[in-house]
């Protein structure tokens, strides 16, 4: 029998805004309850995978390496990676798929962690990015326009999409106004309250048309996922959620930038890796660092033509708890914290397996999306319980 690929142990450490723990501390933290779900033991990890890997010149974006946690675990792996030139963040989850169904490992934690906000609060321990006279690399497309930031160029895009297709800001809202409600309805995430209309239309703007909520924020995280292959469920006593398809592409922003970004071409080759069709999908999770990209997100896996995907979402009842379509059921980066694409593949288990709780979708949901990215770089899994 041909492996397949399933995830097995999912697991999550404090998420929060300047915490104190340190960043191996939290990785550790996730790890041990991911673990502890899949009924493993450290023994059995024989693999991990990471993205982008260590950062030493940006620690605060990425302060832990495959490396600390092969040394910190005690593991003995037969197959590890790491790396920034990748797909997207759930390429790393991807990536443990395809080798995990070659045969090279068995069990391998995927982790991301995240440590911003800690690292902007303490820059002698973490020293901010330097500032350069001249740049390299893709920031020689943005920099010398003062688009460093990724809301700059986000943005843009959704200005498009105003102007083109007539999206409003009242639409681009419903993004927000769903990931802080339902966010209010999880214990983890660190969005305590639902967001009223009123108040997103009159915070302050960061890029127009993202205002202070279009744009998730700084945090302090981690977040694992264990994938097993197929050969070795009799060695895990949690349910396990198989990753039926994975897709994931890279579109320049340089000067020959795509016409549209990477979530349209992503969205299609999923779909092209399996016999599922959108039609078969009861939940998805978006990737919201920007409020725009969950609409490019619907509009690349299909669920509504081009130009439609603000028409989709308005009102908000299509993507709600209770609609036909619920997103982001844990509250997305907007309402949760800014995990950095991994907690979509966490919260596509915890809805598979009926474990979300106050916020659970109703209707025994079989099939999910994760995504990450959206903009020059994006990856997407489709989950499904069998």
């Amino acid at each position: 029998m041909a492996r397949e690929a399933y995830i097995t142990g999912i697991g999550m450490s404090e998420v929060g805004v300047r915490l104190t723990r340190s960043a191996l501390g939290l990785t550790m933290d996730a790890i041990l309850e991911a673990v502890a779900d899949a009924g493993l033991t450290l023994s059995q990890i024989d693999g991990v995978s990471t993205y982008p890997g260590k950062m030493q010149s940006f620690l605060g974006f990425s302060p832990i390496g495959v490396d600390e946690v092969i040394e910190v675990c005690g593991l003995k792996t037969r197959w590890h990676t790491g790396a920034a030139e990748a797909t997207a963040q759930l390429g790393a989850i991807a990536d443990a798929a395809a080798a995990v169904k070659a045969g090279q490992a068995r069990h391998v934690i995927c982790f991301r962690t995240v440590y911003e906000a800690a690292a902007m609060a303490r820059p002698e321990e973490f020293p901010p990015l330097e500032r350069r006279k001249d740049v390299t690399g893709n920031s020689q497309w943005v920099s010398p326009f003062g688009a460093f930031s990724a809301a700059c160029w986000t943005a843009q895009f959704a200005m498009r999409q105003m102007k083109r297709h007539g999206m409003t800001r009242e639409q681009l809202a419903q993004v927000a106004l769903n990931d802080h409600r339902n966010a209010a309805l999880n214990p983890r995430a660190m969005v305590k309250e639902p967001l009223t209309l009123e108040k997103y239309m009159e915070a302050r703007m960061i890029s127009s048309p993202f205002c202070l909520y279009d744009c998730d924020r700084f945090t302090d995280g981690s977040t694992v996922v264990i994938v097993s292959a197929s050969d070795a469920l009799d060695e895990v006593s949690s349910v396990p959620v198989r990753i039926v398809a994975s897709a994931g592409s890279v579109e320049r922003y340089s000067w020959d930038q795509a016409d549209y970004a990477s979530a349209y071409p992503t969205g299609r080759d999923l779909w092209r890796n399996t016999d599922y069709t959108k039609d078969d999908v009861d939940v998805v999770q978006l990737y919201d660092g920007f409020a725009f990209q969950p609409i490019t997100w619907l509009e690349g896996l299909g669920f509504c033509e081009v130009g439609e995907g603000h028409k989709f979402i308005e009102g908000g009842t299509r993507i709600a708890l209770d609609g036909e379509l619920p997103m982001n059921t844990g509250g997305g980066q907007l309402g949760w914290g800014r995990l950095h694409g991994f907690g979509f593949a966490y919260e596509g288990v915890v809805q598979l397996r009926g474990a979300g709780g106050a916020r659970q979708v109703k209707g025994d949901p079989k099939v999910a999306v994760a995504t990450s990215g959206g903009g020059p770089m994006a990856a997407a899994l489709l989950l499904a319980r069998d």
